[in-house]
């Protein structure tokens, strides 16, 4: 029988993360202060090809300089199947490792792309004699990623987060789609969620090893209404967090992955009864006409250690 040995990684909020590219340093100085879990700079999607050398220079100068309070510190390299990626992270993190928290690696299509990542990372922080690990955050938006997901997740105790990539995810697959991430005709086509299965199994690949899973982003940034639509259906999946790729997205990203005050308090409620039924003697209990049980009490800690740590 194979057992699957959970790994513990700090624990870290990421409800929302910011996106912004390397390449504007004064959206970068917004965005270091904006109400956001987590901060991605990125090298890759928003970046041409004629900009990306010279734009390290901003990531490091951002995470040197820049005060980013609690905020999570991510860079985002380029795809390990371009020129750049190996350059991405020696530039950057000889030079400002300690300052940072995490690195985004694209199109993660095997385990082998983590342990690259995680290989090089290990002599970049031997070399510079750094004491703080970073830790690594794989998008999963390939069709080899999804039918690799279960070895990716498994690859590297760097490995922290899965992300979800909907755009790249359909170009590989040849999903037609109108918008990254957004609703459109063929999800009414489609009869059900036509995402569902590639998010399902990064939400499980993700618990099945403690790690954290964060959904992709939302391209109709102005499209309030569809946003939080998609942001409520990552949640019910189980989903940790959102992608933003604009400041409107951040509070009701915030909101939808933060318990709100009835569902803490009902939460409490399920523990407060399962205690009192423990110290009777009792395996079980019924509170409101519904029954309660290790699995309920399980679902209301989460409830409310997410509630509890709620800061924005």
């Amino acid at each position: 029988m194979t057992v699957i040995v959970r790994q513990e990684i700090p624990f870290r909020l990421e409800r929302s993360t910011l996106f912004v590219p390397a390449a504007n340093w004064a959206m970068i100085e917004k965005a270091a202060a904006a109400a956001t879990d987590a901060v991605c700079i990125d090298l890759e999607d928003s970046v041409t090809p004629e900009q990306k050398v010279a734009s390290r220079a901003n990531v490091v100068r951002a995470f040197v300089e820049l005060h980013f309070g609690d905020r999570l510190r991510i860079f985002r390299i380029n795809g390990l199947d371009t020129p750049y990626a190996y350059r991405d992270l020696i530039e950057i993190v000889e030079v400002a490792g300690d300052r940072m928290d995490l690195v985004m690696v694209p199109k993660v299509d095997s385990a082998d792309h983590v342990n690259f990542v995680d290989t090089l990372l290990t002599q970049i922080e031997m070399r510079s004699r750094q004491r703080k690990r970073i830790g690594i955050e794989a998008q999963i938006e390939t069709a080899s990623g999804f039918l690799s997901i279960r070895e990716i997740a498994q690859a590297s105790s760097r490995l922290e987060t899965l992300v979800f990539g909907p755009g790249d995810y359909a170009a590989s697959l040849q999903m037609p789609s109108s918008g990254v991430g957004e609703f459109d005709e063929w999800d009414q086509a489609y009869p059900g969620h036509r995402w569902h299965a590639v998010m399902h199994a990064i939400v499980a690949a993700a618990r099945a090893r403690g790690l954290r899973c964060v959904d992709g982003p939302f391209a109709a940034y102005q499209d309030v209404a569809a946003f939080e639509r998609s942001c409520r259906i990552a949640r019910a999946m189980g989903f940790d967090g959102k992608q933003c790729i604009h400041p409107a997205q951040l509070s009701a990203a915030n909101a939808a992955f933060t318990p709100s005050a009835e569902e803490a308090a009902k939460a409490e409620k399920v523990l407060e009864a399962f205690e009192r039924a423990q110290a009777e003697g009792l395996g079980a209990v019924s509170l409101d006409g519904k029954m309660i049980d290790a699995a309920s009490v399980r679902i209301a800690k989460t409830v409310v250690e997410k509630y509890r740590l709620k800061r924005l």
